[in-house]
């Protein structure tokens, strides 16, 4: 029996929250877990969720650029999902199941294209709310000890998803003690780096079927494109 079993069977759940809260460096989670056991509890959660709310940093680097900009994500099954850029620019990416949305506040058009068709680095973040395994997701998928974690305590997984393998050589996931996942990197085969943290994770919350409808502005036209990219 390992020593956080020993805690948990003498103290019970008190003792597993007081490791976690106060004692995360020890990273006790992380060394005992391999990554099947991980990939499953990750799955496990994610497919048990209706609703996701977080706030969410993006952090794009590559060609001689270095951009950051933050806003608010919103997941709801089946397959929606609604980014909502605040800083520093105001734009949204919107997925309604059936189609993708690209909008920036002030432009006098919208772009729309099929989600079959979608060919977009967060297009993946949307089947956490679906019946999806990371380890048919990723190739290769195995544990990162090499990486350090924003979290101390926290997983680094790394694979290939299979679906953007001519555009990704590997994806970077973060894991926290609670199987969430609090972080992606998403590093392309052009050399560029897409960075993806979330903070204030709301879970199964009321999220209104009306975040996902794009409605243009007044003015603003929506024309069909092969392709929506930020």
């Amino acid at each position: 029996m390992n020593v956080v079993k020993k805690l948990f069977a003498k103290y019970g759940y008190p003792i597993i929250a007081a490791i976690i809260l106060f004692f995360p460096g020890a990273a006790l989670w992380s060394q005992t877990q391999n990554v099947r056991e991980v990939a499953r509890a990750v799955d496990e959660h994610y497919n048990h969720l209706k609703t996701f709310k977080a706030a969410f940093t993006e952090i794009y680097q590559g060609d001689g650029i270095s951009r950051t900009e933050s806003g608010t994500l919103w997941l709801k099954k089946p397959g929606r999902m609604r980014w909502e850029y605040r800083v520093p620019r105001e734009k949204l990416f919107l997925i309604d199941s059936q189609n993708a949305y690209f909008y920036v506040t002030g432009d006098r058009q919208a772009r729309r294209t099929p989600v079959k068709n979608l060919d977009d680095i967060r297009s993946p973040l949307r089947y956490l709310l679906g019946k999806t395994k990371l380890e048919k997701e990723l190739d290769g998928l195995s544990l990162a000890p090499d990486l350090t974690p924003v979290e101390p305590g926290d997983l680094v997984l790394r694979g290939v998803p299979k679906a953007l393998k001519d555009r990704v050589s590997e994806v970077v996931l973060e894991i926290s003690a609670s199987h969430q996942i609090r972080r992606i990197v998403i590093h392309g085969l052009d050399g560029t780096t897409t960075d993806f943290r979330f903070t204030q994770m709301e879970e199964n919350v009321p999220v209104q079927d009306g975040l996902f409808r794009f409605t243009p502005p007044p003015g603003v036209d929506v024309f069909e494109d092969s392709q929506v990219a930020q």
